[in-house]
């Protein structure tokens, strides 16, 4: 799933060009990106005709297009799942042979789905209450479905305190913490890595063994690395992630960690690895990177011994001959 630089920069994509424009034709294709909407494809496409997108928006790796006017409007969440791109096209281009929706715009151009996997989709939701949105601007309230996802470091509501406080408290370990989108959000296997690795720290070992300043640390070069991948586009290791020109990001030939098993670590020259974790790959520095060390067994506490009886054997008495005094007369 593409993660919060590559989120943001279709984000960004889509705004520039939808915007204030009204959307006046709408054809599904694929009946699974629209299986989260009630109605289905006859619905959603009732629901968006001759409306008009007044704002794109994310929280972490989660995007939606507000619809509609002034206090009129509901938002259109889209899930990217594992390879949904937003393509802004021509009308009359030819389609891509996995397109799965067309929203075509009252200047010509269309919003394309495209979803190779099928995992992703569009639906029409309504927004969460303020007080569960957890964001002060009431004019980019969450989708119901995405209020409990916690803000991301980019986000104005992102308190970096709580989220240390939040690290601190979890018995689990580091990078797990880091990929719950509860605890902060928009990081993915990627960005974990690099974090990581820049904060010199084993994604196994326990976020409550990690001191305050270490945690600290670890969000600062979250947030670092994910806006230095920001800035050029996000990464790209094949075509299932293209910004809504079709064009890939380049942040891959930055990567100090992910996907670099088997070649030299950028900072100490040991060889990098990779393990399983959670059903996918952690790369680290085995050098840079240590587990925390067993602590050694603590001895036994040493018994009080008793010493020893000494056992002093003596020669039996040799017999005495018997007196005239004591024989029975």
């Amino acid at each position: 799933m593409p993660e919060l630089p590559e989120v943001e920069t279709v984000r960004r994509g889509l705004a520039a060009h939808v915007e204030g424009r009204h959307i006046v034709a709408v054809e599904v294709l694929h009946p699974r990106s629209v299986r989260r909407q009630l109605g289905g494809a006859a619905d959603l496409t009732g629901r968006l005709l001759g409306r008009p997108v007044a704002g794109v928006h994310r929280r972490g790796k989660y995007l939606w297009l507000d619809i509609g006017a002034d206090t009129d409007t509901f938002p259109l969440v889209v899930h990217l799942g594992m390879s949904g791109q937003m393509l802004i096209t021509r009308a009359g281009d030819p389609d891509h042979v996995h397109l799965r929706i067309r929203a075509t715009l009252d200047d010509g151009n269309e919003l394309r789905f495209v979803d190779q996997r099928t995992f992703g989709g569009w639906h029409v939701d309504e927004y969460a209450e303020p007080a569960a949105s957890r964001t002060p601007d009431t004019t980019s309230r969450l989708p119901d479905s995405i209020a409990h996802i916690a803000p991301d470091p980019f986000d104005p509501a992102f308190d970096v305190g709580a989220v240390i406080a939040a690290m601190a408290a979890r018995h689990s370990e580091i990078k797990r913490v880091l990929l719950d989108q509860t605890v902060i959000s928009g990081v993915g296997n990627i960005y974990a890595d690099e974090a990581l690795w820049r904060s010199r720290i084993h994604g196994g070992r326990g976020a409550d063994r990690l001191s305050r300043a270490k945690l600290t640390e670890l969000v600062a070069a979250v947030t670092a690395v994910m806006g230095e991948a920001l800035a050029v586009g996000g990464t790209s290791f094949d075509a299932l992630y293209v910004n809504v020109n079709g064009q890939s990001g380049y942040f891959e030939r930055s990567l100090n960690a992910y996907g670099r098993e088997g070649e030299p670590c950028r900072r100490c020259g040991a060889i990098m690895r990779r393990e399983q974790f959670m059903n996918r790959s952690s790369y680290y520095c085995p050098r840079c990177q240590r587990r925390a060390s067993a602590r050694p067994p603590t001895p036994p506490t040493a018994r009080k011994q008793t010493p020893p009886v000494r056992v002093v054997a003596h020669a039996p008495r040799a017999a005495t001959a018997p007196t005239g005094r004591d024989e029975k007369e």
